[in-house]
């Protein structure tokens, strides 16, 4: 299920909009106040809904600066009360994806989003591993918990992914070297165990075994 956060201060509108992107299958999560949407930044959204006058002091162009910051590929689309060219302009150098005046038809918006998620999202198929309640997004190099991001470094991220990918096998630390650092790395092999106990503690859930005297597997 793709994930919507619709930033949006007329609460009627926003209660409104919400009801129907979720009969379209989405999960919808609505804020008012642009610091709101900014703290929220981190977790999994597939797509934002800004607009651009919001209910503090923080604007829909503040938001896209601080999504842009984070996640330069994930659209959004802009919304505004005003019809001008330089709204418009603005938001497209500011990354956004489509803009919309209100007022606007729900159905309408809900079919651009349904277009500009086919387009980003559907053109090929979505490489998703779920071990326990871990979805690991191979192409987007992603790891989420219950919604939540989990930041993982290059390293961190190539070695869950050798794991995954080849659950009950198990690795000599040799073999992991060669993997994860490649085969030009000529550092100790203790580096391997630095970088498992660092994964061990962000996903404590990931049952990697200690093969004594070898390396390492999941199970």
């Amino acid at each position: 299920m793709y994930k919507v956060c619709l930033v949006e201060d007329e609460t009627d509108l926003a209660a409104l909009v919400k009801v129907y992107l979720e009969k379209a299958g989405y999960e919808v999560v609505t804020f008012d106040k642009g610091n709101d949407a900014i703290q929220y930044i981190g977790h999994p959204v597939d797509i934002w809904i800004l607009d651009i006058m919001l209910g503090d002091d923080i604007n829909g162009y503040d938001v896209i600066k601080a999504i842009r910051e984070e996640y330069p590929e994930v659209p959004v689309i802009f919304t505004s009360a005003r019809d001008q060219d330089l709204d418009r302009i603005l938001g497209l150098e500011l990354g956004s994806d489509d803009y919309i005046t209100k007022p606007y038809s729900s159905k309408e918006l809900v079919l651009r989003v349904n277009n500009i998620i086919k387009r980003v999202y559907q053109q090929k198929p979505t490489n998703i591993i779920e071990y326990e309640d871990y979805k690991i997004d191979v192409d987007r190099r992603l790891v989420t918990h219950k919604d939540k991001e989990i930041k993982l470094t290059t390293l961190e991220f190539d070695l869950l992914l050798l794991f995954v990918q080849n659950i009950n096998k198990s690795f000599s630390r040799e073999e992991i070297l060669s993997a994860v650092w490649g085969m030009d790395y000529f550092g100790s092999d203790r580096a391997v165990d630095d970088l498992v106990r660092r994964l061990r503690r962000k996903m404590p859930k990931l049952n990697v075994g200690t093969v004594y005297g070898y390396g390492y597997r999941l199970s």
